[in-house]
């Protein structure tokens, strides 16, 4: 077994150190007000934003994730999740402008910004407590026991139990101490390490002697296995005849025409949401929020999983004895054998950013419902900034050790329940996209589009037999139903509040046409068919730029030039439409 040298030790303590001195730095700044605390002051310019974005969905368990999926599918396993570029191209040229333009804290005051009524207060205050409480403490417990299996895996001789508290109480300290500045600058610091790390570990994996003595990756594992798109069949063979992922047209269509749009989850809400808007709505303007998003998009995609991809191919060369429910952690032990000394303290400390950054946000983003969208809101609606910024720090603390205990004594006991909840959440993306266009949706077509997913579920599971992908079909179709029927059902939201909303973000569209017709004066935004053409060509880029990339690794050259061709092509139209529209239209 090996131990950490004196070396491996000096990088991870310098790391550390450099984070609590970012925390400190911002210190000041973070304790002026909430919307420094919280938004940073909205000054953030789009490169520091969208790598915040990008570090904070990097999280210490999603390389090992990715692993998992191409020990099981190969790299074409990878469209389990690749689906969601259509959701996320989405949000930035529809969406990013519209968050930054609201000119609010959080999401959640969005509610109380678009509908009127007790059911609008009841809406943002529940809302409140169950995503930034309960969720929020759920996703730090998975990330927590991601890192745990981490440091099992490749220091047995530190206590892992120890190992987590002592990190999650030194993020906490600078992340209550700076706010969300010196969390987006501790980011981005997080976000070179961590992706350096990989990058080096890829390179040396692809070295080991086991894959070089076969000639290369490409020749130790099937060829099936470097397919970039599954095998769309009716009658699937289990993992193919000779393993090709294989899937079925109703689940492929699932996965990339519904799940994108109808399903929300933590970090992908349809239409942006949670700690993303967080970051949308923290940028210098209207402009920087759309690159902020476009480069979090393309850096998500494109750049960061490919280092991942190849060190779980190569895991399955060097640890092809790995039982399938421990395939994932294959990305581990490629760590553990094959770095010398330095270069494991290094890995460490990039698993450890990848943490933190993960971590360092949910802290500030659930606090940030907590204390603007409750608090605030229904507690204490008077005090002073002090004040606010004081009860933020406790609460970032409280959030923290709620999590903690969610770790150690509750999340084994409820994974069923957090999947149940994942699967839940089909069919509400279907009102938090229509929302931003249409003005007869109210806070009771939200409040059943929550509810509506759950009754459907359940009843499929007690009373049928019906399994993805056509689940997911019935509980969209009654979601978007029910949702549908009590809008009609239940009166609109109070006109002089619509006119505001719509003074506000001033977002156009046929769908307002009602109340824009009474305010003459104020001109939404136009020009919708453009804006899918730019979002088409948005896919286009992002898919180009990753199967590119993956072709110019794999030493496919002639195929790698085609496809950044038409990525150029794609980002050429992009620029010139947005160019012919004017950047004032992003004010």
């Amino acid at each position: 077994m090996q131990h950490l040298t004196g070396l491996d030790i000096g990088i991870i303590a310098a790391y550390l150190l450099l984070t609590l001195f970012i925390g400190l730095l911002f210190s000041k700044r973070a304790s002026r007000d909430v919307g420094e605390f919280f938004l940073s002051g909205r000054q953030l310019p789009w490169w520091i934003a969208g790598t915040g974005m990008v570090a904070t969905t990097f999280a210490a368990d999603t390389p090992l994730a990715v692993t998992g999926l191409v020990a099981k599918h190969g790299i074409a396993g990878n469209w389990l999740w690749w689906t969601f570029v259509s959701g996320g191209m989405l949000t930035v040229f529809f969406f990013a402008r519209l968050w930054r333009r609201a000119n609010i804290l959080t999401d959640l005051e969005f509610i109380e910004l678009r509908y009127s009524g007790k059911a609008a207060r009841f809406l943002r205050g529940f809302k409140a407590i169950y995503f930034g409480l309960f969720i929020n403490a759920v996703i730090i417990g998975w990330v927590n026991l991601a890192m745990y299996k981490i440091i099992s895996i490749m220091l047995p001789e530190i206590n892992p139990e120890l190992a987590i508290v002592i990190c999650v109480l030194l993020t906490t300290s600078y992340s209550s101490l700076s706010g969300l500045w010196g969390i987006t600058v501790t980011d981005a610091v997080q976000f070179v390490i961590s992706m350096t790390g990989c990058v080096i570990l890829a390179v040396l994996a692809l070295q080991a002697p086991e894959i070089t003595a076969a000639g290369g990756i490409t020749n130790a594992l099937p060829a099936w296995m470097f397919d970039f798109f599954p095998s769309i069949t009716s009658n699937p063979s289990g993992n193919g005849a000779a393993g090709t992922f294989e899937l079925t047209f109703a689940s492929f269509a699932a996965f990339a025409f519904i799940q994108w749009w109808a399903s929300w989850y933590p970090g992908a809400e349809p239409g942006g949401g949670g700690y993303i808007a967080q970051r949308m709505m923290s940028a210098k303007d209207e402009k920087h929020s759309f690159l902020a998003t476009l480069w979090f998009i393309v850096a998500h995609y494109c750049l960061r999983p490919w280092p991942w991809i190849i060190v779980g191919l190569a895991s399955l060369v060097l640890f092809p004895d790995l039982p399938a429910n421990q395939k994932e952690d294959g990305f581990v032990h490629v760590m553990r054998t094959i770095l010398p000394p330095g270069l494991k303290g290094l890995l460490i400390a990039a698993f450890l950013a990848a943490y933190m950054s993960t971590l360092s946000t949910h802290l500030n983003w659930g606090t940030s419902y907590l204390i603007n969208d409750f608090y605030k809101r229904f507690v204490r609606r008077d005090a002073d900034a002090r004040h606010y910024v004081a009860v933020s720090k406790a609460f970032t603390a409280g959030v923290a050790l709620f999590a903690l205990f969610i770790t150690f004594h509750v999340l084994d006991t409820i994974t069923g329940a957090w999947e149940f909840i994942l699967q839940c959440g089909a069919g509400t993306g279907f009102v938090l996209i229509l929302r931003w266009y249409w003005w007869r949706l109210n806070a009771w077509s939200e409040i059943v589009s929550m509810i509506a997913p759950f009754a459907a579920y359940s009843w499929l599971i007690v009373f049928t037999d019906i399994t993805f992908p056509y689940s997911i079909y019935i509980i969209v179709l009654f979601t978007i139903a029910s949702s549908l029927a009590v809008t009609f059902l239940t009166p609109p939201t109070d006109n002089e509040q619509l006119k505001a909303f719509y003074a506000t973000t001033r977002v156009g569209g046929v769908l307002w046409k009602k109340i824009s017709d009474t305010l003459p004066d104020i001109e939404g935004d136009s020009g919708f068919l453009r804006l899918f053409a730019d979002w088409i060509a948005g896919i286009a880029l992002v898919y180009c730029i990753l199967f590119g990339t993956g072709k110019i690794i794999f030493g496919e050259p002639l195929q790698a030039i085609a496809y950044f061709a038409a990525a150029a092509a794609a980002g050429l139209f992009i620029h010139a439409d947005l160019n012919r529209r004017g950047w004032n239209n992003l004010r």
